[in-house]
């Protein structure tokens, strides 16, 4: 089944190229390191997954580049085109010349209704090219105006026109020190209107993957290519195919599917991090070996002290012994905090994969005690090796990775809505003070619920859903599940956040409880 890639915004476009140039270099690569029927089973299914072919023989991306000024979609055009192993659709690309201003409202409310016909009719035609619709890969930034706010226009838009396909949202996390002074607000508005629509959002942060190209890159001089990069190789190190289950003589043909079935086991946690193993230099590469034991000892510990890659990990952090929760606040003086599951998702490449012991990540108590651990983890496996490793290791993990991040952003946020700082700048777009209520509540609700507050009283079908994925919905009214803790943002919102939604509470149709 294939994919179709929405790039969208400067970010969703620079990053998308990436993806593809990645997953084309590792398509032609010599060193898959596994015999020629099965290179020639995994090119195939890449091929179907990613590209569509033209008379020529030359792959093209099934891609729509969705941008409000033409630069970055003129020079993304012209890179693939150069590189003679793959392009894109020069009919499947949608510019203007004025941008969003790095202003949410202005992409949200003004340039996505009045471009939804143009570029939805894009979409059509590319998800129409294929025998099989996977669904849709959409890739944007949080912190922008068109990645963010388009992002999140288009992605409702995909979900009215695609009911049952699936939707997952890369998206981009901000530097904490970014250049936008409106980045905050933008990032409580995208992940928000996300969690309305999407299935899942796949979350990489700015800061963790300059860090990688710094520490174990060795790159002196850092450039947001560099960045993107990284980025593309971790998308392609779960995205290229794999077997999706023991013995399976085939590789998987819904890798959405599979994901979301892994992975977002209720529609109140559908919040993703990936971590990739190894991650270093050609020079250094040429220098070091590693072993399965090693790989899965140290991706296992990154899951447990949310560390995002291998060198720094914090080893004295350890799962709560069996009848002992874990401390709800952390040492002041040493981050012991441990990074509670819901799912995790391994993904093994290269020689000896069917040896791997991943024993370690069955531990329940790794895991939320509301899902059975037996459900909790899966494993993708494939003995081709992936670009330049011989043997490399994945993880997806649905935990609780970005609660501290979470309230740092809307922390922010809150503060400058407080003062009204560049409200103005939202509202003459049509986005009012009662938006960015809503929007609060919204994430304060997703923050609460992976803190484990509410995460017991969670009742899960995981059949149903499977059979009811793709929805990008709750279904309750469907008795898929239970309904959460009624009233829960006016239960569980801090009493700055009440009191403010309280001097609304005579506009709107619903009720806070103080």
């Amino acid at each position: 089944m294939s994919i179709v890639t929405v790039q969208l915004g400067q970010c969703g476009n620079q990053i998308g190229y990436e993806v593809f140039n990645a997953i084309c270099n590792d398509f032609h690569s010599t060193h898959g390191l596994c015999s020629k029927k099965e290179n020639e089973s995994y090119q195939d299914a890449c091929k179907e997954r990613f590209f569509s072919e033209e008379k020529t023989g030359v792959p093209v991306a099934r891609a729509v580049l969705v941008d409000m000024e033409p630069k970055v979609i003129s020079q993304t055009l012209s890179m693939a085109a150069r590189s003679g192993h793959w392009k894109y659709d020069h009919q499947s690309h949608f510019c203007q010349k004025q941008g969003s201003g790095n202003n949410w409202a202005n992409g949200y409310s003004v340039h996505g209704p009045r471009y939804r016909d143009v570029i939805m009719n894009l979409v059509q035609k590319e998800a129409e090219k294929c025998d099989r619709l996977s669904g849709f890969f959409t890739v944007m930034s949080m912190a922008g105006g068109t990645g963010s706010g388009m992002g999140a226009f288009v992605t409702q838009c995909l979900r009215d026109a695609f009911p049952t396909s699936f939707i997952l949202n890369q998206v981009i996390w901000p530097y904490g020190t970014g250049e936008v002074i409106v980045q905050n607000y933008n990032s409580v508005l995208t992940l928000s209107h996300l969690y309305q629509s999407s299935d899942a959002l796949l979350v990489h942060e700015n800061d963790a993957i300059h860090k990688i190209c710094a520490q174990l890159m060795n790159i002196k001089k850092i450039s947001f290519r560099d960045v993107n990069q990284v980025i593309a190789h971790q998308l392609g190190s779960v995205f290229q195919p794999t077997y999706s289950s023991e013995g399976a003589s085939q590789y998987s043909r819904s890798p959405l599917g599979d994901l979301m079935e892994s992975l977002v086991p209720h529609p109140e946690f559908k919040m993703l991090g990936l971590r990739n193993i190894p991650q270093m230099s050609e020079n250094s590469l040429a220098y070091s070996t590693f072993t399965w034991p090693g790989l899965i000892k140290h991706l296992r510990q990154m899951l447990i002290a949310n560390a995002k890659m291998e060198e720094g990990i914090d080893w004295q952090v350890r799962p709560p012994l069996p009848g002992h929760p874990v401390p709800p606040k952390a040492s002041p003086n040493k981050a012991l905090h441990f990074n509670t599951s819901i799912a995790n998702l391994v993904v093994l490449r290269g020689k000896d994969v069917q040896s791997v012991d991943l024993g370690g990540f069955r531990d329940p108590a790794l895991y939320t005690s509301w899902l059975n651990p037996q459900e909790a983890f899966t494993i993708w496996k494939t003995p081709r090796a992936f670009n330049k490793y011989e043997k490399s290791a994945s993880l997806v993990s649905n935990s609780q990775f970005l609660l501290k991040l979470m309230d740092n952003i809307v922390g922010k946020a809150w503060n400058m809505f407080a003062s009204k700082a560049y409200v103005h700048q939202y509202t003459k777009f049509g986005i009012e003070e009662e938006d960015f209520l809503d929007c609060f509540t919204t994430l304060e609700q997703r923050r609460t619920s992976s803190e484990g507050k509410i995460a017991q009283e969670v009742k899960i079908n995981t059949t149903n859903y499977s059979r009811n994925k793709g929805s990008g919905k709750d279904n309750t009214e469907n008795g898929i599940f239970s309904p959460l803790v009624s009233n829960i943002a006016g239960i569980l919102l801090p009493q700055c956040f009440k009191r403010a939604l309280l001097k609304y509470q005579k506009k709107k149709s619903f009720s806070y409880q103080s």
